[in-house]
């Protein structure tokens, strides 16, 4: 029997700490994701605004009780307080042992170029696990990373125990990857950012194909991965978040919900043993 179906809550859950695309808005914080199953923690993205909001679902300062970090890309909306964390680390647990940081070169290079070129310091917190990569764990997670086109190295992440699949395509343009990274999950966490829905604001420049996704293509993208439950992240700062889900579910029937800070998702597993 699993731990959900024995009515110990449910298999896993995901709480936002952030979803605004490009910048924080009004009253939200760019993207962030606390995945929990268990005992265990890791986040998901650390993009401007979201680390104090980390800390205050820890209870400390210092990012004790995580188990790994995870970002898909180096635009600041996503690591942007992944530094702030470095320094939390730095300065109130110097003499840990290194926090997993599974990331893209381009991630690394940007702390060390904040830290005045310190490699060696952001080594001694971070331990670096460069994405995408082989399959590999993190605490009780299968971990899966796969390179979804952007402007910069996207690697999209699939989390996985016994019981669940959460996946998160970070930043991404339309790819036949997208069905296979989300095949069959529990949670998809969907890029929707639709820029079309804000004057002046362009989708890609003349002659290049968009590397965000529309709220209508991530209906799409879940509809081909079969996926559970959609939530869809990322939107641009002021986009009208009902307008957003609607597009999505003319593509994709199943449950479609619009991230916001503090949401929290309940993740069960598809079947339950009685």
């Amino acid at each position: 029997m699993s731990p959900a179906a024995a009515g110990a809550g449910p298999a896993a859950r995901v709480v936002v700490l952030g979803a605004s695309g490009s910048f924080p808005g009004v009253d939200q914080a760019c993207s962030g994701y606390v995945v929990e199953s268990g005992d265990a923690r890791v986040v998901v993205d650390l993009g401007w605004g979201t680390v104090s909001r980390l800390f205050a679902l820890l209870g400390n300062h210092t990012g004790d009780g995580l188990h790994g970090v995870f970002v898909t890309h180096d635009h600041t909306d996503h690591m942007g307080d992944l530094y702030a964390l470095f320094r939390a680390r730095w300065f109130g647990r110097r003499a840990a042992d290194p926090l997993p940081l599974f990331a893209p070169a381009g991630v690394v290079a940007r702390l060390v170029d904040q830290h005045d070129g310190a490699a060696q310091d952001i080594h001694r917190v971070f331990g670096w696990h460069e994405t995408p990569g082989p399959d590999t764990t993190c605490g009780p997670f299968a971990v899966r990373t796969v390179l979804l086109p952007h402007h910069v190295p996207n690697a999209a992440l699939r989390l996985s125990t016994a019981d669940v699949a959460i996946a998160f395509t970070g930043d991404t343009g339309a790819s036949t990857e997208l069905a296979e990274l989300g095949r069959g999950t529990d949670l998809f966490v969907v890029d929707a950012t639709d820029r079309h829905q804000q004057a002046g604001v362009e989708s890609a420049p003349a002659g290049q194909p968009p590397l965000n996704l529309t709220a209508a293509e991530a209906g799409a993208a879940a509809r081909a991965a079969g996926t559970r439950v959609l939530l869809l992240t990322h939107l641009w700062p002021g986009n009208d978040r009902q307008q957003a889900r609607d597009d999505a579910a003319a593509h994709y029937p199943e449950p479609v919900l619009v991230a916001h800070g503090g949401l929290v998702v309940d993740v069960q597993p598809a079947r339950q043993d009685l």
